[in-house]
């Protein structure tokens, strides 16, 4: 129970494709905690991350390791042991700042350390002392990771090591209550994310329903204006037609007037004709009462006998009125 976190934050992890060794492969579909750990009794830093129970990152900071930033928010660090590159996308450019400030700082004390060790094994050549300084990594449990922001930078002297046995004791119980704070902290986070999500489900929910209901109005009124559409339609092409057939109307119609002008001129000249007719009737009969009042009826027979013979035509002993009256009652 050595080992305990030393500084945390949360990223999304990636590792590199070990095929095509380009392109980045998510191992997290979320963030997550990335914690630095040190292991007092070997002097050892290493950055873990769990993803629920699996380990999605194990990797031991070592003095040849560097961490580099290629963006604002993601960096990126090559570790030979896992024959592998890993990747972190942070939140923001100060977390990333600060995780590549402490990868620094961690780095420089496991130099420090790995010097030591070596100063330590060329004093001591007991194969225990050589054993002792073996980078060896210890069990990786969930109950290792500590979400906390809080750091706190070892003693990397031999003077910790000569501490750590007295309290090695005494670190189970405190590293166990810090991480039972820890998780229950987590638990509360994720019933508070459950809860955020559950509500935003109803509420999804309650608008995919407003939103069917509202598409099926939108339909129906689409096809009430579809049908409105094909009922003007059929409106105007009527309309069409009977303006068509008005027009033909109309031109009907002034050939009527014009034929209907013609028979009232044949009219007038047929009244004109029968007035002229009645006059010569009406002068026709005046002559003939005339005669008749006047008593020439005696000389008419006469008169009338002669003119079948042709002698009055010729004769000017005839008065002009007698002649005009036989001329016309003998035809």
């Amino acid at each position: 129970m050595g080992e305990q976190p030393i500084f945390s934050t949360r990223a999304h992890v990636f590792q590199i494709d070990p095929n095509t060794k380009k392109n980045w492969v998510p191992t997290s579909k979320h963030a997550v905690t990335v914690s630095y750990f040190y292991d007092s009794t070997r002097n050892v830093y290493r950055i873990i991350s769990l993803d629920g129970s699996k380990a999605i990152i194990n990797s031991t900071i070592t003095p040849n390791m560097t961490f580099t930033k290629t963006s604002q928010k993601f960096g990126q660090w090559a570790d030979s042991r896992a024959n592998t590159v890993y990747g972190l996308g942070f939140s923001s450019e100060h977390h990333l700042s600060k995780f590549a400030e402490k990868f620094q700082e961690f780095k420089e004390a496991a130099r420090l350390a790995k010097e030591k060790s070596q100063e330590k094994m060329e004093l001591t050549s007991t194969p225990s002392q050589e054993s002792a300084g073996g980078d060896l990594q210890s069990p990786l449990t969930p109950e290792s990771i500590n979400g906390t922001d809080d750091e706190r930078t070892p003693d990397v002297t031999q003077n910790s090591e000569l501490r750590a046995e007295p309290t090695q004791n005494a670190l189970p119980f405190s590293h166990s209550s810090a991480i039972s704070k820890h998780w229950e902290a987590e638990l509360a986070t994720l019933k508070g994310n459950n809860a955020k999500l559950t509500a935003a489900l109803l509420e999804s929910t309650a608008n995919v329903k407003q939103w069917k209901q509202q598409l099926a109005a939108y339909q129906e009124e689409a096809e009430r204006l579809h049908k409105r559409v094909t009922e003007l339609e059929c409106v105007s092409s009527q309309a069409n037609a009977v303006h068509t057939h008005k027009t033909e109307l109309n031109k009907t119609i002034q050939e009527l007037e014009e034929t209907l002008k013609v028979k009232e001129e044949e009219i007038e000249r047929l009244k004109q004709e029968i007035d002229n007719a009645r006059e010569l009737q009406e002068q026709r009969d005046s002559l003939t009462q005339k005669l008749q009042v006047k008593g020439e009826a005696p000389w008419f027979c006469s008169a009338a006998h002669e003119a079948s013979s042709g002698a009055i035509h010729g004769d000017p002993l005839w008065p002009p009125r007698a002649r005009t009256w036989l001329l016309l009652h003998t035809r």
